[in-house]
Parts: structure tokens; C-alpha cells; sequence
């Protein structure tokens, strides 16, 4: 924030300057003398100057998606002390599928960087954001605490610690009388020692025949060993003597790995866990569904000169069969009720370095597959370089999942919340079969699986769905038009 301030300082006759002049003629060219006489200005101008008021406010960490809960800092584009426009880009966020600039509201300077690189932020969290900006002004001005005083080395001018009377008494603090079992008073006069020289080992320096054998260089006998169980089994020992009971081992834990690393979640991969924590609440099942493929390879491999996909191909076939099954698309995010979208966009689930993103083909059923796979390519390309918008990987309404590409003939997918089902696409490989009449062929095909909310979808509307679907991909001629 920019201000300007004008003052303004009467000229009065103690803030004069006068000059005088007079020629020289001694020197060999002509020359002005000059005399200067200054009055010192006064010390305190006349007008006060009004005090400059700013207003400051905080930029929060803002949900960049419905399931964000926090954000990284992947980096500050503005440092402390720049000049911010409204509008202008400040800091990178990492959320929980792109990175994303947040812009700042308003004009100013940026004063204070709360949140360094690389920390986390909860989403519109004033009182950790008053708490960190409290603590981060009150560090700096505030001198050092004093170091704590030493354990070993206490300070002089501290008083001793005298011990207090919870302390356990040693055995020293025992009975001053001599205590003596009268088994160990027997021996005692049998081998003529002196008690009053024998320190006792029992509770509370009670003396055992075991003391005594020991002080007239007796080994002690088996007797006498089973004398000072009896005694100490009918002699509840003290407390204070007893030494503290030992904590039961816990639960073994797994042992470390030499050479292993420990590697905390990204944002991406805490967010996706987080999704798949919430889908296990979701009752759900699962129906598979085989299909002949030779008729779509054949297709595939005419379009994939032009640009095509297999993923472009199985999305335009799975929008064209929703649009028949509409209550496949349906969406239920509450668990009372679920609604029936106008649009069918079909989230597709692509892997990248560190997570799992599903970019959104939206209107796929309007699009046509050439306009269809152009969208696709750019969405990949944003979602490889964290630069997707929210409104390109949570608008979903049916979700595709390819893992054909390696190989993997049959899974199962997990269902993201919120959604009515999910498709499991498998590889499509070369397989034995029976034709109406009962011959054997050889064709492709691949296995469809699909998991649905059943608080939504029932088992007669997906086989209906993946039927209409069988029939697409076996019949595909309809993609192009």
C-alpha cells in the first residue's frame, strides 16, 4: 500500500535566509564576496503530520475441493515486503489433487509469511492461524528464557532439596532393636556369635538364620533355607522395600528393517486414503460381465492413427450406455437420498508420480470421439503436471478404471463416495467360446466388473446396464457417428 504525504512549513521571519554580495577589487578578476546568514528552523513543525492507518488482513488456506481438509505450501511467489495487487497470484498450494495458485483479494503489502514452505495449513482455520501468527510475534521480541538450572550441579545460592516423607526408607531406617527369627536365636547360641555384629537381611534388618550360618562361616543347610521361605512366605513385606512392580510387555512390535526408510503420506495419497476409508462404509456389490472384443480392437486400430484411445473408446461406450441407465450415474452422498444427474461425466482413474488423480471427461454422451479424445490427452497432460482445476477431477458421475494396458484380466474397483458405481475394465485376450449353436471359436474378450451402491443401483438395473454396454463394445460402429 502506497501513500503519499505532503507538509508544509510556514515561512516566517526567523526562517529567513539573506544573502549580501560585494565586489573584491584586490583580486586579479572580479568577485563577488558572499555572506550567508542562517537561522536555525524550529525543531517541531507547526502542523502535525497525520498518522498513517492499514488494515491487515490474513490470506487463509482456501478448499480447493470438497474433501480438502489442509494444504501444503509448495512454495511463496511473493516474499515478505513485496507490493501485492488485487488479483495477484501469492502463493502455490498443494491440495489434494493439483497444485493451485491462491490469489490474494485485495491491495497491499505482504507483511508477514505465517506458514513457511513445505508446512501444512488446515483450511480456513482463523485460531491456528491467530495462534501461529501470535506466536511468531511474541518470539521475536521477547528475550531468551533462562537456561534450567543443572541436575547435577545445582546453583549456589538454591537451597538443598531435602527429601521428602514419601520417600522409601532405606533399611537403615528399620527398627533400631535387634530383630531375630528364634530359629536364628538358636543357632546363634549353637555357634556362639555375637548378634549385636551381624547386620540382618530381612525386612527391616531382621536377622535370618541364614545371616547367622554366615557369620560363624556356616554354609547354610537345608533347613534353615526352608525356615527363611516360611518366615518371609508368613511376612507381608513393606511397600517401601518392595521394589515397584514391572510394567506387562506390550504387544510385540514388528522389528525395523536395517536399511529401511520411513516415508510420510503425500497430500494426494492422504486424501486418496481418506476416500477409501469412507467407500468401506458404503454397502456395496459387485457384478462381471465378459464381452467379445474383436469388433472394438478392429475399430481401435483404424481411430488410433487419427489420435483415438482405448480409454476415449471405453469412456464414449460407457456414457452412450448411462444414457440409457440413468440411474447408474446417480449419485448419493448423504445416505437418505440419492440424485439423478442431467450430465454424464465419466471420471477415468490415471496413475502419476505419487497418487491416483480421476480427470473428468464432462458431457462425454454429447461429445463426439474424435473432440472426445482431444479432451482427454489435455486433461492427462494437466493432471501429469498437477494443473488440474477442481472442477476437472470432482464432478464425476461414473468412474472408469483401465488396467488392460498390463495385462491384468480381472479386478475389483473401490467406489469413490458419492458415486453410483465404478467399472473394472480388464486386457482383452484371446479365449475359447461357444456360439449359439454350440461351436468353438476363438475370440477376444475381456471381463467387465463393476461395483455399485446398492443403497441406489440393485442387481437387475447393473445387469441391465452392462448388458446395453456388451452390446455397444460388440457392436461399436455407433462410437464414430
Amino acid at each position: 500500500m502506497a501513500s503519499s504525504l505532503l507538509s508544509r512549513v510556514p515561512t516566517t521571519a526567523t526562517n529567513t535566509i539573506s544573502f549580501s554580495s560585494s565586489l573584491n577589487n584586490n583580486l586579479p578578476f572580479p568577485c563577488r564576496r558572499l555572506s550567508l546568514l542562517t537561522v536555525p528552523f524550529p525543531s517541531k513543525p507547526n502542523r502535525k503530520i497525520p498518522a498513517i492507518q492499514a488494515k491487515i488482513r490474513e490470506i487463509f488456506m482456501p478448499a480447493l475441493s470438497s474433501t480438502m481438509t489442509e494444504g501444503k505450501i509448495v512454495s511463496w511467489i511473493k516474499s515478505e515486503g513485496d507490493l501485492l495487487s488485487k488479483g495477484e497470484s501469492v502463493v502455490v498450494v498443494e491440495s489434494d489433487k493439483a497444485d493451485m495458485d491462491v490469489e490474494t483479494f485485495y491491495d497491499g503489502i505482504l507483511a508477514a509469511i505465517v506458514v513457511g514452505e513445505g508446512e501444512v495449513a488446515p483450511v480456513d482455520d482463523v485460531a491456528e492461524a491467530k495462534s501461529r501468527a501470535s506466536s511468531k510475534s511474541s518470539s521475536t521480541p521477547s528475550p531468551p528464557p533462562p537456561p534450567p538450572t543443572s541436575d547435577v550441579q545445582p546453583s549456589s545460592s538454591s537451597p538443598p532439596v531435602k527429601p521428602t516423607s514419601s520417600a522409601p526408607p532405606t533399611v537403615s531406617e528399620g527398627p533400631k532393636k535387634t530383630v531375630m527369627t528364634p530359629y536364628a536365636k538358636k543357632l546363634a547360641k549353637q555357634h556362639k556369635v555375637n548378634v549385636e555384629s551381624i547386620v540382618g537381611t530381612g525386612p527391616f534388618g531382621r536377622i535370618t538364620p541364614a545371616d547367622v550360618e554366615s557369620a560363624a562361616g556356616v554354609s547354610p543347610s537345608s533347613k534353615s533355607v526352608s525356615q527363611i521361605s516360611n518366615v518371609a512366605s508368613s511376612i507381608p513385606s513393606a511397600p517401601v522395600s518392595s521394589p515397584p512392580p514391572k510394567a506387562s510387555p506390550s504387544a510385540p512390535s514388528l522389528p525395523e528393517i536395517p536399511g529401511s526408510t520411513i516415508v510420510p503420506f503425500t497430500t494426494m495419497q492422504s486424501a486418496v486414503l481418506k476416500n477409501m476409508v469412507e467407500s468401506l462404509s458404503v454397502p456395496t456389490f459387485r457384478v462381471g460381465y465378459p464381452m467379445k472384443t474383436d469388433a472394438l480392437d478392429a475399430l481401435y486400430e483404424k481411430v488410433k492413427p487419427k489420435g483415438v484411445t482405448m480409454t476415449a473408446l471405453l469412456a464414449k461406450a460407457a456414457a452412450t450406455a448411462l444414457a440409457q441407465h440413468p440411474v447408474v450415474s446417480a449419485s448419493c452422498k448423504d445416505g437418505k437420498s440419492f440424485t439423478y444427474n442431467t450430465s454424464i461425466n465419466i471420471a477415468v482413474a490415471v496413475a502419476i508420480n505419487g497418487g491416483l488423480i480421476t480427470p473428468v471427461l464432462q458431457d462425454a454422451d454429447k461429445l463426439d470421439l474424435y473432440l472426445l479424445s482431444q479432451k482427454w490427452k489435455e486433461l492427462v497432460e494437466k493432471a501429469r503436471s498437477k494443473q488440474l482445476q477442481p472442477h476437472e477431477y470432482n464432478s464425476g458421475t461414473f468412474t472408469l478404471s483401465n488396467l488392460g494396458m498390463f495385462g491384468v484380466d480381472r479386478f475389483d474397483a473401490i467406489l469413490p463416495p458419492g458415486q453410483g458405481a465404478i467399472m473394472a475394465v480388464g486386457a482383452s485376450k484371446p479365449t475359447v467360446v461357444t456360439d449359439e449353436d454350440g461351436y468353438f471359436s476363438v475370440k477376444n474378450q475381456m471381463l467387465v466388473n463393476v461395483t455399485a451402491h446398492h443403497r441406489v443401483i440393485y442387481g437387475a438395473d447393473l445387469a441391465s446396464f452392462l448388458k446395453t454396454f456388451a452390446k455397444i463394445i460388440e457392436n461399436p460402429e455407433s462410437l464414430t457417428l
